[in-house]
């Protein structure tokens, strides 16, 4: 099709970006959606044909904010990037994302979620996210020599934003891990290879693995692959983790992304004091 080359420089603009697997796919499927919905050559598009794009979403597909700020960050580097327009890119708003809490499962929720993931594969998938805090593109793309049962660390290649991290190896994970390999012995590389050669476990196997396994479960939270790493979060801040070792385990640039963690968090905040509760003794001394 015509606008199958423009996509293909898309994704070759992208990889030479380091930009993650995932985001490529994304970008490449709102600029393919877009280009289908103007019916025009890319290098004849505009703002007004971006413009009226995005309303299209919202008004007549009633996308949500976070569908629609994907498309718009796409079209925009799109246009300043793939086309060499900045002047439309920059006409180009992204809309704000109204943050929700994110539900967080129980201690006891988590493990009887883990039991239920089926086959073993994806299951160690999703061990691997709950245990270390991975995304879940890091815990599919693991290789074998990434795993330095030794020191007890997990090699994180290629993160978010292009950085590499160590993230812990807990010993109940090893274990899982250890009995995952004498079953499947993994051939070419990758920890949890994917049907194709030389590829990793998909993406979608696995939550479509962890959907099935909330259903069994009876659960009536929203989880996903990326639920389990909020809820590695928490509760590693739960049990008294500093803010900042969460914040290095998890790869985030800023503390302030760490943070929002802390404000899902009900057992921090029930532990937290008033300082009414503080006026008059000695702790209150702080204060003055």
């Amino acid at each position: 099709m015509k606008y199958e080359h423009w996509v293909d420089s898309l994704n070759a603009d992208l990889e030479l970006r380091g930009y993650q697997r995932g985001t490529m796919l994304a970008y490449s499927r709102c600029v393919r959606k877009f280009l289908l919905h103007i019916r025009k050559a890319a290098d004849k598009a505009g703002k007004r044909d971006a413009k009226r794009y995005l309303l299209h979403l919202v008004r007549d597909l009633e996308v949500g904010p976070a569908e629609h700020k994907m498309h718009a960050a796409a079209l925009k580097f799109f246009f300043d990037v793939t086309l060499g327009r900045p002047e439309v890119s920059k006409e180009i708003p992204l809309p704000k994302v109204p943050r929700s809490l994110t539900d967080i499962l129980s201690g006891t929720e988590v493990d009887s979620l883990l039991d239920a993931v089926e086959p073993l594969r994806p299951r160690m998938v999703v061990m691997t996210a709950y245990g270390a805090g991975v995304r879940i593109d890091e815990g599919c793309s693991l290789h074998i020599e990434d795993i330095d049962s030794k020191r007890m660390l997990i090699h994180i290649r290629r993160g978010k934003g292009n950085k590499d991290r160590y993230v812990m190896l807990p010993e109940r994970l090893l274990h899982g891990l250890r009995a995952y390999w004498l079953v499947e012995r993994p051939q070419g590389g990758y920890l949890f290879p994917g049907q194709t050669p030389g590829s990793h476990i998909a993406h979608e196997t696995v939550r479509e693995a962890l959907r099935a396994a909330v259903i069994k479960c009876d659960l009536h939270k929203r989880v996903t692959p990326h639920t389990l790493r909020h809820c590695f979060a928490t509760h590693m801040l739960e049990a008294g983790s500093n803010l900042r070792i969460v914040q290095a385990l998890l790869g985030h640039a800023s503390i302030r992304t760490t943070a929002l963690y802390a404000k899902v968090s009900k057992a921090l905040v029930a532990r937290s004091r008033s300082p009414l509760d503080l006026l008059g003794t000695k702790e209150g001394e702080v204060l003055g």
